[in-house]
């Protein structure tokens, strides 16, 4: 047998080349040729297997009509005098549209009203008004059903014209009704269900190619386009109305508007996102960089807007979105395929003239009246091949990136020296493995040095911990760093590949002063404009029927931001409360301005269970973030006093009421909150409050005014002095007495306040003289001036005319005036102490240390007594700091020549804490309380009044009628200045 020769094998071989060859040209190019050839043949020239006969267009008579009780009858009434229609554009508009259509009612025959928009419909008989069905999308009736997608009515040959309908549409809607026979409209849904089907199944085998090529490869932006495809897909089934469903599942009724919205939002962004993330790079050498960094955070309000607003308000918020976001990305396309016609820019510029192409085809044709612009051109196509655009674009963009990948691992080892920025290799531990000339430089250290170092040496601690956990978790860890002595810094890129970190290490301090000092300058936009006083009454009075709560919110301490920082940062500070408060409130609740920091919050139809969880929420958004004006941030607080408004209740008594509650959260209340239910004492003392305004705003304001005193003893001289505090009191018709507090707050509100200091002063002046000769004891008569009196010019005249009368008096007076108060205007206080002084009366600053105390502007004030404000002296014992701040205040008042009064003394281990830290005078209940001033004259010092026999004790160790140590200085011994 002969063995085969070697020219056999070389011409078996050739042969077997020729077939390969030839096979593999059949199944790469001329099978896909041959099909693409076929498929645009059978687009263009062959009968369509569902092609339908259009509808028979119908016309309208249109109206809108925002009462939902309207009866048909009278419907019919008002809906003939409109014109006739073949479609009506709703204008966003929600309302219920009512309109009647002459009809073809031989058996057979249906009518479809098409709209996507429309959500619930209902028909009668035009003659009878007989109810012929009514829909929605789950539930119908009659002979009215969800077809395609909007509504069909199946006629029959009784049915008498015109039919009158009444309609829902919630979108841009287009009103329209066509006629169909029976079958021609079966042909038209199967062809309608067949184009959902082909755009479900194409998209969706396209996503999971896609994704599981993500997988494979593990590239986060094949993730991106799957789920891109996905909504792209929604998308399209929303412009072709086939959204009411989702892999054959009907989508529920109360989730289809939701969904829309959500839909769209999330489109948007995807579509910014997979932008961003194929062009960030290139888009980072041009001027669209800042505004699309604006677009992006235009994202995340677009997202809450979706989910919040209902979908008529939400579309034209998102159409402002979505026009500034593809005008910028339709620029950056551009200048991009200018400058580098890239293929990758081609691709998705494409994708975009599609969608677009598509989107004007239909706008067109249904300015034309017809279904499809052309037979080749519709939502179907559209969505598909702009899905098809994006991923070429999308593994265009991989394709490049694979390529620049293996040209930079060639260039790598002689680039890595001179590149402009710090290039490292870290192990999984932290230590330096490598570290390239500009990362020694930035580093301070050369290689040597450098190497088997820790990450943690060069920088603040922490960030080793934050960096090592960021490139486990992400394949691109970027993070901002310091170094360790803050004065740089550094932003590193850093992944983890082959079981080390490589990273960037880009030092962007100037970047980053820069980055504050805009940020710092954003925030100058105008206020935002919520309800005035006037507005917020006008939605009181339309809620008045309803139950209601109001809420009265005060922003503490924002004047000092004003006086301190100007009115623009105080402004700027409004404007974000605004901005917070609208974010929590909800439906039919509103915020009013009444104020310059206060503002009024009505919520109709709100427990007030809920409402006190929502000005608890209320409360922690204004206090707990900081607020960013310029290069200053405010902490600011809000107290809130909420109410439950009583039927029948005016607006100015339910704002007093409520301001009353919040001055109650201002004085103590930690969480900010204080709530008056219905029925609340807080309901009954704002009546009584009211009758006590009414009663002082009478011509005989102080006809039932009465004074009280309490003693205040000296810790020097117990009992050698009789010193005392005149205290306001009224007379009730029962015979009580009303304290001053009350008196005081309805004074103010009515604007009585300086009769009754008038009324004060002149009483006790008088009293003091007819008892001067039982008063030998007396230093000093203390009086509380309260602040509106003391900014009050015509009071201030009437005091000087007043000592002026009572000249031998005026020598014991001591005016008391509130620490705040003095500090408000120091040059209107500073010239009220020296005119009063000129006729020997001495001048308190009460409450000291409770207010804004200010060493610096206390030694401007020529005051001679300091009284400590009484919430340091109780319990002090129990609170060393208290103790600490005491003595601290005495030392001052004794380097200023000032004496002080420790008021709110309610024990003798409280006295004997005075005493030992140097007060001069104490007051309070362990003393003695307030009395009629007849029985102040029947003891010649106040600590004749102790009853308290262990106080008795200490008192006779600090000074007694005989054997006393030595006396201190007398108050009236202290030099007055002039």
């Amino acid at each position: 047998m002969s063995m085969p020769t070697s020219s056999s094998h070389a011409s078996r071989d050739r042969v077997q080349h020729a077939l390969e060859a030839s096979l593999r040209l059949l199944s790469f190019y001329l099978v896909p040729l041959a099909i693409a050839l076929l498929s645009l043949l059978a687009l263009a020239s062959w009968q369509s297997q569902y092609r339908s006969v259009e509808g028979r267009p119908l016309a309208l008579r249109v109206m809108t009509h925002a009462d939902p009780a309207l009866a048909p009858q009278q419907a019919l009434a008002q809906v003939a005098g409109m014109p006739r229609v073949l479609a009506r554009e709703t204008r966003m508009s929600p309302d219920p549209h009512w309109f009647s259509l002459a009809v073809d009612t031989r058996a057979g025959t249906m009518i479809e009203f098409p709209s996507r928009h429309m959500v619930e419909i209902a028909c009668w008989e035009g003659a009878r008004l007989r109810a012929l069905g009514s829909s929605t999308r789950s539930v119908s009736t009659g002979a009215i059903a969800p077809l395609r997608a909007g509504f069909a009515l199946t006629l029959t040959a009784a049915q008498a014209q015109p039919l009158l309908c009444r309609a829902v549409l919630i979108g841009p809607a287009r009103l329209s009704a066509s006629q169909w026979q029976a079958d021609q409209l079966a042909l038209a849904v199967q062809q309608f269900h067949r184009k959902s089907g082909l755009l479900d199944g194409g998209m969706i085998v396209l996503t999971l190619f896609v994704l599981t090529t993500a997988l494979i490869n593990r590239q986060a932006l094949y993730v991106l386009l799957a789920g891109w495809l996905i909504l792209n897909l929604r998308v399209g089934a929303l412009s072709a109305g086939w959204d009411i469903q989702w892999l054959g599942q009907v989508v529920p009724d109360r989730w289809l508007l939701p969904g829309r919205a959500l839909t769209i939002a999330l489109y948007a962004i995807s579509t910014l996102t997979l932008y961003q993330t194929l062009f960030r790079e290139r888009l980072a050498r041009t001027r669209y960089r800042t505004p699309l960094r604006v677009a992006e955070w235009c994202c995340l309000p677009l997202l809450a807007l979706s989910v919040l607003l209902p979908y008529h308000l939400f579309l034209p918020a998102m159409w402002v979105f979505v026009a500034y976001g593809l005008m910028l990305m339709t620029l950056g396309l551009v200048s991009l395929m200018a400058q580098s016609h890239t293929r990758v820019a081609f691709w998705f510029a494409a994708s975009f003239a599609v969608t677009m192409l598509s989107g004007l085809a239909e706008v067109i044709a249904a300015a034309l009246g017809v279904r499809d612009l052309t037979g080749m051109v519709n939502s179907v196509t559209a969505a598909l091949a702009s899905s098809l655009l994006a991923a070429l674009a999308v593994a265009e963009q991989m394709r490049q990136e694979t390529e620049q990948r293996i040209a930079a691992q060639a260039e790598l080892q002689h680039t890595y020296d001179a590149m402009p920025v710090g290039l490292f290799t870290l192990d999984l531990e932290g230590n330096f493995l490598s570290a390239n000339p500009t990362m020694q430089k930035m580093l301070g250290a050369d290689a040597d040095a450098i190497t088997g170092k820790r990450f943690q040496q060069f920088f603040a601690d922490g960030v080793w911990g934050t960096l090592s956990s960021l490139v486990l978790d992400l394949p691109d860890a970027e993070l901002r760093i310091e170094d360790r002595s803050g004065a740089h810094c550094f932003l590193v890129r850093a992944t983890l590949a082959r079981g080390k970190i490589e990273g960037v290490l880009q030092d962007t301090t100037e970047q980053h002063k820069a980055t504050e000092q805009l940020r710092f300058m954003a925030n100058n936009d105008a206020l935002t404009k919520v309800y005035n006083r006037r507005g917020i009454e006008r939605v009181f009075e339309q809620a008045c029927f309803k139950p209601m709560t109001l809420a009265y919110l005060d922003l503490d301490r924002f004047k000092l931001i004003n006086d301190l920082f100007g009115h623009l940062a105080g402004d700027e500070v409004l404007k974000q409360v605004c901005e917070r408060i609208s974010a929590v409130l909800s439906g039919e609740q509103r915020i009013g301005r009444v104020g310059g920091d206060e503002f009024v919050i009505i919520m109709p139809e709100t427990s007030i269970r809920v409402a006190a969880l929502i000005c608890r929420c209320l409360v922690g958004r204004i206090g707990n973030t900081p607020y960013r004006v310029g290069d200053k941030a405010f902490h600011v607080r809000g107290s809130i006093g909420l109410i439950e408004v009583q039927p029948g209740m005016q607006m100015k008594d339910a704002i007093s009421t409520a301001d009353r509650a919040c001055r109650e959260a201002k004085s103590g209340h930690r969480d900010g909150l204080v709530v008056y239910e219905r029925d609340s004492t807080a309901f009954i003392e704002r009546e009584a409050e009211l009758n006590l305004v009414e009663r002082l705003s009478a011509n005989d304001a102080t006809a039932c005014m009465v004074l009280e005193m309490q003693p205040i003893m000296s810790l020097k001289m117990p009992y050698d002095s009789m010193n005392f505090e005149v205290l306001l009191r009224m007379r009730e018709a029962d015979g009580s007495l009303l304290a001053a507090g009350p008196i005081i707050a309805a004074a103010e509100k009515s604007g009585r306040m300086g009769v009754i200091d008038r009324w004060v002063l002149s009483t006790t002046l008088s009293w003091i003289e007819r008892h001067a000769d039982m008063l030998a004891n007396t230093q000093f008569v203390c009086m509380n001036l309260s602040g509106a009196s003391l900014n009050d010019e015509r009071f201030i005249q009437d005091t000087i005319d007043i000592l002026r009368r009572n000249r031998d008096a005026a020598s014991r007076l001591c005016m008391e005036i509130t620490e705040s108060v003095a500090l408000h205007d120091l040059n209107n206080t500073r010239r009220f102490i020296d005119q009063v002084r000129h006729f020997g009366v001495k001048v308190a600053l009460d409450d000291f240390g409770a207010g804004y105390t200010s060493f610096s502007y206390l030694k401007e004030l020529p005051a001679d007594i300091l009284k400590i404000d009484g919430n340091f002296i109780v319990n002090m014992n129990a609170h060393p700091a208290d103790v600490a701040i005491v003595e601290a205040i005495v030392k001052l008042a004794v380097n200023l020549g000032m004496k002080t009064i420790a008021e709110w003394a309610e024990d003798g281990a409280t006295v004997q804490t005075l005493a030992d830290i140097g007060v001069d005078y104490v007051q309070g209940f362990v003393i003695a309380s307030s009395m009629a001033p007849d029985i102040l004259l029947t003891v010649s010092s106040a600590a004749g009044f102790i009853v308290d026999e262990e106080l008795t004790l200490l008192v006779g160790a600090l000074g007694g009628p005989s054997g006393a140590p030595a006396r201190g200085p007398a108050l009236d011994e202290v030099q007055v200045t002039q």
